[in-house]
């Protein structure tokens, strides 16, 4: 089947058709008028023509020409009435300033409109270049806090993440991440990245900074570096300076804290999509903080927990209680001399609590036998530091703990339980609670002997040279020499 021919509308039509239909009209009066000359000529051999014809042939032409030219001046107009119409939508997206400069001497409309538009064009290709380069921004962001989520170990690291990452990302010189206390009205610095702040941990007043607004605002801040503006003076001004972009970090419509960036490496301004990419980005933080947070909070409900099931356990025995406190108290001593970092003290304090956690799986007649244990008794109660190790292990914070729990009975020559480790694969934190929980034991009445002194109980030590570290047992010496009166 022939497909029908499409008829489009004069109207509708292209600028060139209407401008050859106008000139083909415009051109029939004079090429009729031009034939009938010739066709006269050629048959008569002359030109032989009244002055009334001749004038009423001048009338026609004079017409056609008139036809015509009002036809394409039509034309023309509707083409300068589009140039003129669109010079306020062309000042809006190229700037008055930028405008004035292409028409400057120019009055021409098509010439105009050709240059304002080769101006655009320019634009929309730099804006493309820019997407392309947001893009890739983009994508290097989310990929490394992809990585940093699935490698976290907790949200001090995967903070200072985000700050990195987004600092680089933004061509920033310094980027900062501060939480919100609400009750002190308080921002605390958690991590900064490009400058040394100086001080283990900052606190700012939220009226006193500018993220102090984004605080109040909930919403994102751009402050522009100006000629005229002069950068903040205060001690901790340099986390602030201009140009500065602050997002908050909101979740269901409360405010945790800030991100922000400031000063760009190439001296310029940040604009809008960088203003976006960061709170997009603070909006996703949010959550990871409220996580860990919560995570943060069930995992000390739990802590708590089981210590008071661990203070049970401790309890059912009337000649040990009090022998968790007492062996936290000489590790961390032992520890302090050992010139161990407070964390890695509080790591030794906590596993001291729970090490004897796992006897909640030993029954009461063999916790609370009176006399020495026989094999399958003793064979029961060995089992303590794995059943330790298994409640605890489920909970990622105190998984720390573990090592030291499943092997505080490991002895340096083997003889030890679970795994029978030897020398080496015994930890530091595990040969120091091995000790304190050895002194405790020694100086600790039981209903088979009395409790030896604490000098009596240093010299048994001494003895177990090939089972337990001598240079453990040299610094719970100084600490019991340093406290004899109050031992």
């Amino acid at each position: 089947m022939d497909k029908k021919m499409k008829i489009t509308p004069f109207e509708g039509s292209s600028v060139l058709r209407k401008f050859t239909i106008f000139f083909i009209l415009m051109s029939l009066i004079p090429v009729g008028v031009l034939y009938y000359l010739y066709a006269e000529v050629k048959e008569r051999g002359k030109l032989d023509i009244t002055a009334a014809d001749l004038n009423l042939t001048l009338i026609f032409t004079m017409l056609g020409v008139l036809i015509g030219y009002f036809a394409i001046r039509s034309l023309l107009t509707s083409i300068t009435g589009i140039a003129r119409s669109k010079e306020n939508a062309l000042k809006e997206v190229l700037g008055p300033d930028k405008f004035q400069e292409l028409v400057a001497g120019e009055h021409n409309e098509i010439t105009v409109l050709a240059k304002s538009f080769n101006e655009i064009t320019s634009r929309l290709e730099a804006n493309i270049k820019s997407l392309e380069i947001a893009k890739k921004t983009l994508h290097s962001v989310l990929s490394r806090v992809g990585e940093g989520i699935s490698s976290m170990q907790n949200i001090d690291n995967f903070l200072n993440l985000i700050v990195e990452t987004v600092t680089d990302a933004l061509q920033a010189n310094v980027g900062a991440l501060m939480l919100f206390d609400e009750q002190k009205n308080e921002l605390l610095v958690k991590s900064v990245y490009g400058a040394n702040p100086g001080a283990r941990e900052i606190r700012l007043k939220a009226d006193e900074c500018a993220a102090g607004i984004t605080i109040k605002t909930q919403k994102p801040l751009m402050i522009p570096k100006l000629a005229s503006q002069n950068t903040t003076s205060s001690k901790y001004g340099f986390l602030f300076e201009e140009p500065l972009l602050c997002a908050p970090l909101i979740l269901h419509d409360k405010t945790l804290g800030v991100i922000s960036v400031s000063r760009k490496k190439d001296g310029g301004n940040f604009d809008e999509e960088e203003l976006n990419l960061l709170y997009n980005l603070a909006l996703q933080t949010a959550v990871a903080v409220e996580n860990a947070k919560l995570n943060k909070d069930a995992e000390k409900t739990y802590f708590e927990t089981i210590s008071a099931l661990a203070l049970a356990v401790d309890a059912k025995d009337p000649y040990s209680r009090g022998h968790l406190d007492r062996v936290a108290k000489y590790a961390v001593q032992i520890a302090e001399r050992f010139g161990l970092s407070v964390d890695e003290k509080n790591t030794l304090r906590d596993a001291a609590r729970l090490h004897d956690l796992g006897k909640i799986g030993v029954t009461d007649e063999i916790l609370s036998r009176p006399g020495p244990l026989d094999a399958e008794a003793w064979s029961l109660m060995k089992k303590h530091p794995e059943i330790g190790e298994g409640i605890i292990k489920p909970i990622s914070s105190l998984r720390n703990l573990c090592d030291i729990i499943r092997h505080h009975h490991e002895m340096l020559d083997g003889s030890g339980y679970p795994d029978g480790l030897k020398g080496d694969e015994i930890s530091l934190f595990a040969r120091i609670l091995s000790v304190a929980d050895i002194f405790d034991a020694i100086t600790t009445d039981r209903p088979y002997r009395k409790a030896c002194t604490p000098n009596e109980a240093i010299a048994k030590l001494r003895e177990m040279k090939t089972a337990i570290d001598q240079k453990v047992v040299g610094a719970l010496q100084d600490f019991v020499n340093e406290n004899r009166q109050v031992m």
